[in-house]
Parts: structure tokens; sequence; C-alpha cells
């Protein structure tokens, strides 16, 4: 019950828009992965994870978890980039900004993205 309450009062305060859409961040024990999207018209714009085949052809399975979520958030900000958006929002939901959300946060920094 608790986490629900959290999501909804973190929904709140963080809106994505076409020209800044929501950077959403989901964790597993598996993988990590993220979505842009434009809360204003419902849709999902750019979406990756390390699970998805794109990812393994570019960085395979090397690496520890934080290294594969920071190579994830370049690849995410170059898909980005690619359709013309620079600035997000960021929505790490109900993680603390450590460890795997941290590194996917900075890797999307570098790639180029702005929050």
């Amino acid at each position: 019950m608790p986490v629900k309450k959290n999501r909804k009062k973190t929904k709140r305060r963080v809106f994505g828009t076409a020209a800044r859409p929501r950077l959403c961040v989901s964790r597993s024990l598996r993988g990590i992965s993220a979505q842009l999207i434009d809360d204003e018209q419902s849709l999902t714009l750019v979406g990756a994870s390390t699970l998805s085949r794109e990812y393994r052809d570019a960085y395979g399975n090397k690496g520890s978890n934080c290294e594969a979520s920071r190579n994830l958030g370049k690849l995410l900000a170059g898909k980005a980039a690619a359709m013309g958006i620079e600035t997000v929002v960021f929505d790490r939901r109900n993680y603390s900004y450590h460890g795997r959300v941290k590194a996917l946060a900075e890797g999307a920094r570098e790639g180029g993205l702005k929050f």
C-alpha cells in the first residue's frame, strides 16, 4: 500500500510534456529499463532496457550492474538525441538515488541529456 501512495505522490510532482518528457526508471533483479514518456498524450517516446537485443548487440553482457546502467543511460540519450529531445524530467519512482539508478542518470547526462 505505501508504495502505491508514494508513486501517486511522485506522479503529481513529476510531469512530462512533449518538449520535456519524463525519464522513468524501472529496476528488476535481472536488469534495468528506462523510458521517455509524454504524459500529456500518454505516449512512450523512447525506451531502452538492459535485456533488449539492441543493448546486448551494442554492449554485450560484460561488466557490473552499475556499468550496464551507465551504458543504458548513454544508449537512451543517443536515442533521445535522434528524436531531438535534449531536456527531461527525472522520475526515479520510489527508488533511492543510489547505485544503478544513479549510474543510469549519470550515463544519460554523459550522453547529452539535461535534467
